[in-house]
């Protein structure tokens, strides 16, 4: 029977961002320095990002992070897709640890347990996974280890399922753990992808409307009606839900770009969006 490694290896660093974790540091703080945010009143509750890859998507992400640059949450919670076919509806990490080359982030196994028992009180399984190769949870660390102050500790979250009922006890779930400790909460998610640039725009500010409404029903409505689209819809709205049950009062969009903006290629590009949680 084979062992589980403590600290889960990195399947992206190298690709999706750099290996170095001196470059990588150097390249974070670029986005982050580079970010222009509008006046943000109150509390930020949580942030949605993107996850492409940083060359793609890291001037957005950098927006989502600066808005929560120097902060000190115990915990993270950070809930992503799970593009792979794993079995199971919502899913967490069996190791105990990311790696990255910024050094290791450790997941808060108290949370992650306190997760298990409020999910199985709603009649949802927590899945464990190990070696899994999700990015889309992965290329957010990095920001934080670069935009948050002091240690925090993770809990990872990856939604196989696209339901809104289990997108909503998701989000009950997540308040239920989050409202015990200071804790941040990060989606993930691109918006729409391999439109024309004219088009994405069009898609992609109306889901980003409907962010702004706080209304994650909305989102799901947009996808089914053909009006938006996010990878991360379920994501977001777990997260919106959850920010719902903790206080939260405003969505603020903070950044809009598309991969055509890097690549100077406009026939087909990923959307990208930043937004923060306000109470």
């Amino acid at each position: 029977m084979s062992t589980i490694a403590e600290i889960r290896p990195s399947p992206i660093a190298g690709t999706w961002y750099s290996g170095d974790a001196t470059r990588l540091r150097r390249e974070v703080q670029r986005y982050l320095d580079g970010a222009r945010l509008p006046a943000l009143e109150g509390e930020v509750l949580a942030v949605i990002a993107p996850h492409a890859g940083h060359r793609y998507s890291g001037r957005t992400a950098g927006h989502a992070f600066a808005a929560v640059r120097g902060q000190a949450p115990e915990l993270v919670i950070i809930v992503s897709p799970m593009h792979a076919p794993y079995p199971g509806a919502v899913l967490t990490t069996a190791h105990r640890a990311y790696a990255t080359p910024l050094g290791p982030v450790w997941v808060d196994e108290p949370a992650r347990t306190e997760l298990e028992q409020a999910l199985s009180d709603l009649e949802i399984d927590l899945t464990h996974v190990a070696y899994d190769t999700e990015h889309s949870l992965e290329i957010e660390i990095p920001f934080l280890q670069a935009a948050l102050t002091g240690d925090f500790r993770l809990l990872p979250v990856m939604l196989r399922s696209q339901s809104p009922r289990v997108a909503q006890l998701t989000g009950q779930a997540l308040a239920r753990v989050a409202g015990r400790r200071r804790t941040l909460l990060v989606a993930s998610t691109d918006l729409s992808h391999f439109y024309p640039a004219e088009v994405a725009r069009q898609l992609d500010a109306e889901m980003l409307r409907r962010f702004e409404s706080f209304t994650p029903e909305a989102l799901f409505e947009a996808e089914r009606q053909g009006k938006g689209f996010a990878c991360g819809v379920a994501a977001v709205a777990a997260v919106l839900w959850a920010c719902r049950e903790l206080g939260g009062k405003q969505v603020v969009v903070l950044h809009y770009s598309h991969s055509g903006e890097e690549t100077g290629d406009d026939s087909s590009v990923v959307g990208y969006g930043a937004a923060a949680v306000l109470r």
